[in-house]
């Protein structure tokens, strides 16, 4: 079985359908940022134009690295889940990361906060209160989200192959842990205190190389690290050339994807030595610019 079948042409219209819904013109052109959590990658543009302190301020913790070591500590269903702001050392809880100055509130009627929207988390009555903690809305929140607390700004979404992580996450069990925790989403919890291996981790947060600078070759890449998480593991690969292939390695589940006369390639040598045809990278490429890699 091919790892990455394209499952005939229904599949590649509704997968462009979908795409194309997600993107805008501003959004093409914004900061892409990639969490590593530990059920799967996540990718966020940001809207650099639309929300600029926002994005700074966000991208203030990304570049200090102070989102690493943080955790989803929130989730409600059909609702939100929320990060960026506990640390899970292995000693245990760290508390609240350290913030920066609260950033100034820059919510729009024009960014809702809709299904895959991400948005600031802020102290009630205080719209000018968001500091590190943002949350990932699960759907369509407009109505109770822009029309309180001057509006929960939106400041960018997830890429939509990365909402599947998103929905993993949202779908796992919930305990109260005490605190900010008492809905938190927990993996293979059996009781007892929560621990490191079973809280939603984000291991670290890097910010994507912009598409300007990024080759046809990379943009694919990380489109299908972020659509195909349970092949393409770690979800960064290592870069390589060979044998005329552009190419990057995925350590842990042992798989290579890579270009060659304009062709998307893989082989996963615990399934066959064969090197096999993913299809045309003017397809893949097509699928990548419309989820807005």
């Amino acid at each position: 079985m091919t790892p990455f079948r394209r499952r005939g042409s229904l599949w590649a219209f509704v997968s462009c359908l979908l795409a194309a819904l997600w993107l805008s013109p501003a959004w093409a052109q914004s900061t892409m940022v990639r969490l590593f959590t530990t059920q799967g990658p996540i990718d966020l543009q940001l809207y650099d134009t639309d929300t600029p302190k926002t994005v700074a301020n966000f991208l203030g913790y990304v570049r200090r690295g102070d989102f690493a070591d943080t955790f989803v500590h929130r989730s409600v269903a059909n609702f939100v889940i929320q990060t960026g702001g506990y640390a899970f050392p292995p000693s245990g809880y760290a508390g609240h990361i350290p913030t920066q100055a609260p950033v100034v509130n820059e919510f729009s009627a024009t960014r809702s906060n809709l299904r895959g929207t991400i948005a600031m988390a802020k102290t009630g009555g205080n719209p000018d209160s968001a500091t590190s903690e943002w949350f990932v809305n699960l759907g369509n929140n407009a109505a109770n989200l822009d029309t309180q607390n001057g509006g929960f700004t939106v400041f960018g979404r997830v890429t939509a192959p990365s909402m599947a992580t998103v929905d993993k996450i949202a779908a796992l069990p919930k305990v109260n842990a005490g605190g900010a925790l008492t809905a938190l989403p927990v993996v293979d919890f059996t009781g007892g205190s929560v621990q490191r291996a079973n809280v939603v981790l984000i291991s670290s947060v890097a910010e994507l190389p912009p598409r300007a600078q990024s080759s046809t070759a990379d943009r694919v890449f990380d489109y299908l690290e972020a659509a195909y998480p349970q092949y393409l593991s770690p979800s960064r690969g290592v870069a390589g050339v060979a044998l005329g292939y552009t190419f990057r390695h995925y350590a842990q589940s042992n798989a290579y994807v890579g270009v060659k006369d304009a062709k998307v390639w893989y082989l996963v040598p615990s399934i066959s030595q064969d090197i096999g045809l993913l299809g045309e990278l003017s397809d893949w490429l097509s699928l990548a610019t419309q989820a807005g890699y």
